[in-house]
């Protein structure tokens, strides 16, 4: 485990806010102009006024939201909006949620996390990133010289031994909670007694950290860390606080830890018909027609996930409005060999690789095709199939467009076994490989790095 640190965060002051529910905001790449415009709307002190500010027009280098942030982040530091804490803490961070008519509750710990590179020593990456959100993050944690959001990451621990020290630390404690606009309830206890943080170190010794979400943070953690230490004339000193990133650790054990599926909407491919996507399929997938219409989505996936195999996908065709089941033969997997032998087998045999590398790229030659739309529900993907794309930010961060998707798949996600191997291989799943619910909330701490 790279080495952990408690740390003086920079908590809400509740007599200024009303409710810690006021100025939580989900991570800023999950925030489309609606729901920023709620949180704007919600409270003036709301946090997605520091992690996802508005463009104004008349912009420029000098003047936007990279700089009205920072502008904010000391003002509110100097009315006593925000305060930090008295003595270095640990932040213990439950989140009780719902899915699949099931209550869960996640539990981790927030701390600051020494930076290694990738490839340099304990901390693994997962997915591939997108350059673009590494540009917009390190723009805005520069100007405001301080982590604002947590980097999520997973460590092996089958007896859940570090957290249970912290859930003996905080048993009795009053938490600090607050509800986001999915319902999802968040706690959190500061915990500074220094026996117990020693013990949590013992603890976690020896641990690697596989990153669950924010590869592009972490990225960027690192780059701003390289960008101080030009101000010291190359190397920090070894306690500035540029040499950690703010991360929520949780156990890949925990039983509140879920992995869900994302989905992909196509479009500027050719359109088809499923049996013209059976022939490109060949002998490579079996395949069988389930369901007709965007609306028998649920009953699709239902029988994907009844399948429970990470070769078994399922696609629908908007020629003809069909859904079709398609399951890799060994010949199928055999191709995958050939095409993806820079690879594991571990990496040839997630459902999403076999969806981009097998199917987009070779059998489908749609390798040039524009990146999909990545969703989580299915829900949301009988609504892009029905209505096309509302205008506003997808699963990456990016702005997306209107008009009809002419295909869409659906996927199994990773599991948990699948990131901690391949990370060991040293390799990055596709992008959008995973989906970890419910996302952590920004505006719980904030991590100073000065």
């Amino acid at each position: 485990m790279p080495q952990i640190s408690a740390f003086r965060g920079l908590r809400y002051d509740l007599a200024r806010i009303g409710s810690q529910s006021n100025v939580v905001a989900p991570p800023y790449d999950v925030i489309g102009p609606e729901l920023q415009q709620q949180l704007y709307d919600l409270h003036e002190y709301n946090v997605v006024r520091l992690i996802l500010n508005k463009d104004r027009p008349g912009d420029d280098d000098h003047e936007n939201r990279y700089s009205r942030a920072a502008r904010l982040y000391r003002e509110w530091q100097r009315d006593g909006v925000l305060f930090a804490e008295g003595d270095p803490a640990v932040y213990v961070y439950h989140q009780t949620f719902t899915e699949g008519g099931v209550e869960y509750t996640r539990r981790g710990f927030m701390c600051r996390c020494r930076l290694e590179k990738f490839g340099e020593g304990t901390i693994f990456p997962h997915e591939e990133t997108h350059g673009g959100a590494k540009v917009d993050r390190f723009k805005l944690w520069k100007a405001c010289k301080a982590n604002l959001s947590q980097i999520f990451g997973l460590y092996p621990d089958p007896e859940n031994n570090a957290q249970e020290l912290l859930e003996t630390a905080i048993r009795g404690q009053r938490p600090i909670e607050a509800t986001d606009h999915l319902g999802v309830k968040s706690e959190i206890w500061p915990v500074t007694d220094v026996a117990v943080l020693t013990k949590l170190q013992a603890a976690m010794g020896g641990r690697p950290v596989y990153i669950a979400d924010g590869h592009h943070r972490y990225e960027t953690g690192c780059n701003l860390k390289e960008e101080f230490a030009k101000e010291y004339g190359g190397e920090l000193p070894s306690d500035h606080p540029a040499n950690y990133v703010l991360m929520m650790c949780v156990s890949m054990s925990d039983p509140g830890m879920l992995v869900l599926p994302t989905h992909r909407l196509f479009r500027g491919i050719p359109s088809m018909t499923a049996e013209e996507l059976t022939a490109k399929l060949g002998d490579y997938f079996t395949t069988e027609p389930i369901a007709n219409g965007p609306k028998h989505a649920p009953q699709v996936w239902e029988q994907v996930e009844l399948d429970g195999e990470q070769g078994t996908l399922a696609f629908f065709t908007a020629s003809d409005q069909q859904w079709t089941l398609a399951r890799v033969t060994d010949a199928g997997r055999k191709k995958m060999a050939e095409v993806a032998s820079e690879h594991s087998p571990e990496w040839q045999g997630l459902g999403v690789s076999l969806l981009h590398r097998l199917v987009m790229e070779n059998l489908l030659s749609a390798k040039d095709a524009p990146a999909p739309k990545y969703v989580r529900s299915i829900d949301e993907v009988v609504h892009g199939l029905i209505h096309g794309d509302d205008v506003g930010r997808d699963l990456t961060g990016q702005m997306a467009s209107g008009g009809r998707f002419e295909l869409a798949a659906l996927v199994m996600p990773a599991t948990i076994d699948h990131i901690r191997d391949i990370s060991n291989h040293g390799e990055r799943m596709p992008a959008k490989s995973t989906y970890f619910y419910p996302k952590v909330l920004s505006g719980l701490v904030i991590n100073p790095l000065e």
